[in-house]
């Protein structure tokens, strides 16, 4: 391959949260007190952000920028929506957004936030699916919305699929005029097909529902799968949906804070930038313009091809390793995402063991992954698998050894 995959890269003293929250071992944590037996290091799978170098093209860029002394009041440069316009041209063949249907947004769940005051009453009923993104359930929560849970079903073949009758019962027993919609799915790394999008779009138009749609992970496809925008479904689901995307998911570059919204409706677009405006703090930061613009080259492009086969190979060795290592577990594999949601509720029951006490098992020889049960996944643990592949082999080898088959 041309670009690095396989260096371990040393994220300790470099201000990661992935790496520097579980080894502050406070109690105040996301996960609480971490301990980690002696001899194992640790292997950060939990929180959303990659192990791997980004693209050369976005340090070099922040680089050269940071090169000029002065990071005064700027103006965003007109590279910046030429990128964004280009890169869903070629990536998901959208052939008119425009520079005005473009707006800044700071992080996708700002996006969130601002869409709903737009379109929803504090306090009001918003529809989501379950399992559900940690994320939406804080802000929505947080803010006083009221969250009405439609549950993903999976299929004989496990493949998690939208109860389509629940969510019009769901939409119309709760008098429902707001979704919020994850496509790619996390944490079930569904990548949505084109009829099902347009099912669940012709429920919203027929119920008048506005669809706040995080598309962050649309980069993160899986070979033999594609992202399809939903806005791109329907006339209607174009003016009636705000699409939240961002290059942080991509390229790791979360850490710089930068995402957008694509609205084409005048008068949404209009009501979601006056609440973005509101407090003043929606405001793009300098080196965040010129890293998207690196990140959505050519370059950035092959970069992410490479990336996303690799990913399907640290996908495909997790999940035959499950399946054939720990039983008990089950998992489905992801179309999208780097993201495995493992449910451990068979081998919980045959051990007689609680999903504290096996995540605490994991957490002690230095994996450190993510309880489910924040996604609303009772017996779920949530894993992520963006590492070289030897850490993914060694986190495993750890997992058969120490704590399932211990």
């Amino acid at each position: 391959m041309k670009y690095d995959f396989t260096s371990i890269l040393d994220r300790r003293g470099w201000d990661s949260f992935a790496v520097e929250a579980p080894a502050c071992g406070k109690p105040d944590m996301p996960m609480g007190m971490i301990r980690i037996r002696e001899g194992f290091d640790l292997i950060p799978m939990w929180v959303a952000d990659m192990n791997f170098p980004t693209v050369p093209t976005v340090p070099e860029a922040l680089i050269r920028r940071a090169a000029h002394p002065a990071y005064g009041y700027f103006m965003p440069r007109p590279e910046y929506y030429e990128a964004i316009c280009r890169w869903h041209q070629q990536r998901n063949g959208v052939q008119d957004l425009k520079p005005e249907h473009i707006g800044y947004q700071n992080g996708v769940l700002g996006g969130v936030l601002s869409a709903m005051h737009s379109v929803c009453p504090v306090g009001g009923p918003v529809l989501l699916h379950s399992p559900t993104y940690t994320g939406f359930t804080t802000v929505l929560r947080r803010n006083g919305w009221k969250m009405v849970l439609s549950p993903l079903q999976q299929d004989a073949d496990g493949v998690w699929r939208m109860d389509f009758a629940d969510m019009e019962q769901k939409i119309k027993t709760n008098r429902i005029h707001a979704a919020v919609f994850c496509s790619p799915h996390n944490p079930t790394g569904r990548v949505w097909e084109r009829w099902e999008l347009e099912r669940a779009m012709e429920i919203f138009r027929k119920y008048d529902v506005t669809v706040i749609s995080d598309e962050i992970w649309s980069d993160v496809i899986l070979p033999g799968h594609r992202h399809i925008p939903t806005q791109s479904v329907s006339e209607d689901a174009r003016s009636r949906t705000v699409a939240l995307y961002a290059p942080s998911k991509t390229f790791n570059l979360a850490g710089l804070v930068g995402s957008y919204h694509i609205i084409y409706d005048p008068r949404l677009r209009d009501q979601v930038m006056a609440q973005s405006e509101l407090s003043h703090y929606n405001a793009m930061n300098v080196l965040s313009m010129h890293a998207l613009i690196a990140a959505y080259s050519r370059e950035g492009a092959e970069w992410v091809d490479e990336l996303c086969q690799v990913l399907e190979q640290n996908i495909d060795y997790a999940v035959r390793f499950v399946r054939e290592h720990f039983p008990g577990v089950t998992v489905t594999k992801p179309e999208g995402t780097y993201m495995l949601f493992l449910d451990c509720a068979g081998w919980c029951q045959a051990h007689d063991t609680g999903m504290d006490d096996l995540i605490r098992a994991g957490e002690e020889v230095g994996v450190i992954w993510e309880d489910g049960r924040s996604f609303h996944g009772p017996s779920h643990i949530r894993m992520n698998l963006a590492l070289p592949l030897s850490r993914v082999q060694e986190a495993f080898d750890r997992l058969d050894r120490y704590v399932f088959n211990k």
